[in-house]
């Protein structure tokens, strides 16, 4: 078996002068030294003196504060995305925890409800349903020919926004630019993809400035054939690549993991990256209350992709950590969809995900019911429905456990089932709390408490980073699952003894380090992989991380 090609830092320089200047791979702004300018015919075209990176973060810095709003500040960060790759990640990895929330949630959402009007070069490849037939011309296109991971968005359930059709391109762009900054792929092996198959949001098509297919979205055997093709186009096109599939509508995600996962190397982040990173903090909860996974009563508010994710990691980890069966595992969660309780007996027609959790009990129309009911230890938020967690909601919860297990996930933040603020003042501190979008830190008995984020940065980097370094032939669930045990085991006593569920984001790229490793070694134990183990996997896979670095300059 191969051993993948080597990742060179600094590839050999064709290009001089403005051209350079332009291509953001290559581009170091006015970092170029004496010699590169002279050699590469940049004399004139720059300011006379010379930077370090350093001296440019803490430029760039200044501009991103003194920016009015997040979106702005997004946008600010996109321009230099665009200009200077470098530069971008190093910003991003000096300034972590203060500009993850610019270039992903919560602000991405934002920022893909205007991308049409914010938008300013094209990044990635749009491919619409009225190009079917020249898919695979298309993506010759790409000049990039060892592409790894693909990040694939048809815009229809842009976080809980809804469809925004050709303006759901924000989030392929931001995940790949994750990857990156959490687990080193290297930027020009990582490519964003639309396959824009129009939108049913009214609104977009009558904007003027909507970027694209202005037509009801394509149905039934139509959109099938289209990703069918795309799908295809792509293995065969990158047979080794990564494809993420990002925030399709419920009744395609499903769909669409279950046609390709056993056929291609791809997994859903909604479903798969979510279930796992949730199920990661809430091991952590239950290290806190030494408790059993198998003992936890588990209530879902909202029923759609996430939820069934979330729903089937804490099955395996039931199953795994405590031997119970399937059905037995299955019985102790709880959904509530917007018809009520999901139960057996339900009038209304299941979709196929809502069924394995659908319980044999009454019908009952609410969530406070379900509580009273159920008399739940943990409580998840995946509706979408901002509030929906409110004061008596948790109150009643706490009446049957002291120490709560809440879990509002639904992003953006305004989207947010409750807020930690609320929670922390509702149960006095009690509540064991992770969310989907980051809340600031909350005063409490006179101390800075940060509130835990249930952050799928956690485990998607990692997952990919392991599968394409050993080149596994798919993407199991048992993956994720170490994945999120992984993850688990690396959260601190200390940070346990603080309430929080998930370690530092200023340690993501051990975590990704760790997580690619455990998974790497699961492929090469099932014989998933499709290069020899090499006989230290942890450098090798270290040696695979992009580091955001100037390098000098050598003219062909």
């Amino acid at each position: 078996m191969r051993q993948p090609d080597s990742i060179t830092a600094a590839p050999r320089i064709t290009k001089r002068g403005r051209e350079l200047l332009r291509d953001p791979l290559l581009n170091k702004d006015t970092a170029f030294s004496d010699a590169e300018r002279t050699i590469f015919g940049l004399h004139g075209l720059l300011p006379p003196w010379i930077a370090d990176l350093d001296t440019q973060i803490a430029q760039i810095i200044v501009n991103v504060r003194r920016q009015a709003t997040d979106l702005d500040r997004y946008v600010y960060l996109e321009s230099l995305h665009d200009r200077n790759e470098t530069l971008y990640y190093r910003v991003l990895l000096t300034h972590l925890e203060e500009l993850t929330p610019i270039i992903y949630t919560p602000t991405v959402g934002h920022a893909c409800t205007q991308f049409s009007e914010i938008f300013q070069r094209p990044r990635g490849l749009y491919l619409s349903a009225d190009q079917r037939g020249q898919f695979a011309t298309i993506l010759n296109n790409w000049p990039e020919n060892d592409v790894e991971v693909i990040v694939v968005s048809d815009g229809s359930r842009i976080l809980g926004l809804g469809d925004l059709g050709a303006n759901g391109m924000g989030i392929p762009i931001g995940k790949l630019a994750l990857y990156v900054l959490a687990a080193g792929l290297h930027p020009q092996r990582t490519l964003p993809v639309l396959i824009d198959v129009g939108t049913n949001n009214v609104a977009l098509r009558a904007d003027p400035l909507y970027l694209g297919l202005r037509q009801p979205r394509s149905v039934s055997a139509d959109y099938a054939a289209t990703v069918d093709e795309f799908m295809q186009a792509a293995h065969a096109r990158w047979p080794r690549a990564l494809i993420q599939f990002e925030d399709f509508s419920n009744d395609q995600a499903f769909t669409l993991l279950d046609r390709y996962r056993d056929q291609l190397l791809c997994f859903n982040d909604d479903i798969q990256g979510t279930g796992a990173v949730t199920l990661a903090g809430i091991l952590s909860a239950l290290r806190i209350l030494d408790q059993r996974l198998s003992e936890q009563r588990i209530v879902f508010l909202g029923a759609g992709a996430a939820a069934r994710g979330i729903a089937d990691s804490i099955v395996a980890g039931m199953m795994a950590e405590d031997g119970l069966t399937l059905d037995a595992a299955r019985r102790r969660i709880w959904t509530i969809d917007s018809q009520g309780l999901v139960t057996v007996n339900r009038t209304d027609e299941l979709s196929e995900h809502k069924r394995p959790f659908a319980q044999d009990a009454p019908p009952l129309d609410d969530l406070i019911a379900v509580i009273h009911a159920v008399q739940p230890t943990i409580l998840i938020g995946v509706s979408g429905q901002a509030g929906s967690f409110n004061e008596t909601v948790i109150r009643a919860m706490q009446q049957y456990c002291p120490r709560p297990i809440l879990f509002p996930l639904s992003n953006p933040t305004s989207k947010a089932e409750c807020t930690a603020a609320q929670v922390d003042s509702w149960t006095n501190g009690a509540a064991l709390f992770a969310s989907g979008s980051p809340f600031p830190p909350i005063l409490r008995t006179g101390q800075l408490v940060t509130p835990s984020q249930c952050n799928n940065l956690y485990i998607f980097p990692g997952v990919g980073q392991g599968v394409v370094s050993c080149q596994s032939c798919c993407v199991t669930d048992g993956m994720f699952y170490i994945a999120a045990r992984t993850l688990a085991g690396m959260v601190s006593d200390a940070q346990l003894a603080q309430g929080r569920l998930y370690p530092d984001l200023t340690q993501i790229r051990d975590i990704s380090l760790q997580i690619a490793i455990a998974v790497a070694e699961l492929a090469f134990a099932e014989n998933l992989a499709g290069i020899a183990r090499p006989d230290d996997l942890t450098a090798f896979i270290k040696a695979r991380f992009f580091e955001p670095s100037y390098q000098a300059y050598d003219a062909v």
